[in-house]
């Protein structure tokens, strides 16, 4: 009698724990909503004015609004790589602010069925996908999943082979890609790490840094997708790029000295996969005895 008390507590318990994270998303969604006409007031050129956070892990949400307000996009679909439990990601308010549709994909089978099991998924016309991405696969799951070509957003974070991937890409022709870019490779050269079908960074080297391509890397794959770089996060992780026949008054291509943002972030590790809180110094020190590729 006893464990089934114990048993009905814990249920209860569990229910209200979940009516107190959709009470939490409800809110940071209202005020996500209020950020996000305060910026349909500015007049800036500058992308770094308009960032907030709602459920982007920096300021991408208010970039994204930015963006698609200022941008004529055809269709309001979306791809993100890399969404991991959905709870955090670029795409997330965009799903439920300006009700996109979209695809989502992640590796792992147990990130998948939560974001099954979330109330977004029967709320949203979304889908998700548990698939390992590589550059044999990519179109191929591209092909089978999305119902269009031209589609308005392509988010890709997927820790090591986002040039290789965004490269092989020809399936579909996105207004907007917004990649991740590895600021402590610096500004100057086109570097990336070399392609490895099952990379995984915290594997390649212990530190957890060795991943990605540099902004200018990445830039020059872009122009020739026939993309302009616009601008770069503050936290100095996240490229954003547009199809150079949309640019306006309101979103120009910038050069890269003009929108490269130096990460201050630390996430380092010790070869006991311990964060060690490095300096920029010595973590660039780390880098440059490890393998590059230059473009």
């Amino acid at each position: 009698m006893k464990i089934l008390k114990t048993v009905k507590k814990l249920i209860n318990s569990l229910k209200n724990i979940e009516k107190y994270n959709i009470e939490i998303e409800n809110i940071k969604f209202q005020n996500g909503s209020i950020l996000y006409n305060l910026n349909l007031q500015k007049n800036s050129k500058n992308i770094l004015d308009y960032e907030f956070k709602v459920f982007s892990q920096w300021g991408e949400d208010g970039i994204i609004a930015f963006l698609i307000n200022n941008l004529n996009i055809e269709n309001k679909f979306f791809v993100e790589f890399g969404v991991e439990n959905y709870v955090e990601s670029n795409t997330r308010f965009l799903l439920k602010k300006n009700n996109w549709s979209g695809l989502i994909i992640d590796s792992s089978i147990k990130n998948i069925d939560f974001i099954k099991k979330d109330q977004i998924y029967w709320k949203h016309d979304i889908k998700a996908l548990c698939e390992y991405i590589t550059k044999k696969n990519i179109n191929k799951i591209l092909m089978n999943n999305t119902y269009m070509r031209n589609i308005g957003l392509l988010s890709i974070d997927i820790d090591g082979n986002d040039y290789w991937i965004w490269n092989e890409i020809t399936s579909i022709n996105p207004s907007i890609v917004i990649i991740e870019y590895n600021s402590l490779l610096g500004k100057d050269k086109s570097l990336v790490v070399p392609y490895k079908e099952d990379f995984n960074r915290s594997k390649e080297h212990y530190s957890n840094i060795y991943y990605g391509a540099s902004l200018s890397a990445l830039t020059k794959l872009a122009n020739i997708k026939n993309y302009a770089l616009v601008g770069c996060n503050s936290a100095g992780n996240n490229a954003f790029f547009v199809k150079k026949k949309l640019l306006n008054e309101k979103v120009q291509e910038r050069e890269v000295d003009e929108v490269f943002q130096l990460r201050k972030f630390r996430e380092t590790r010790n070869i006991e996969k311990k964060l060690d809180f490095l300096n920029i110094s010595q973590q660039e020190e780390i880098l440059s005895k490890l393998p590059f590729e230059e473009v």
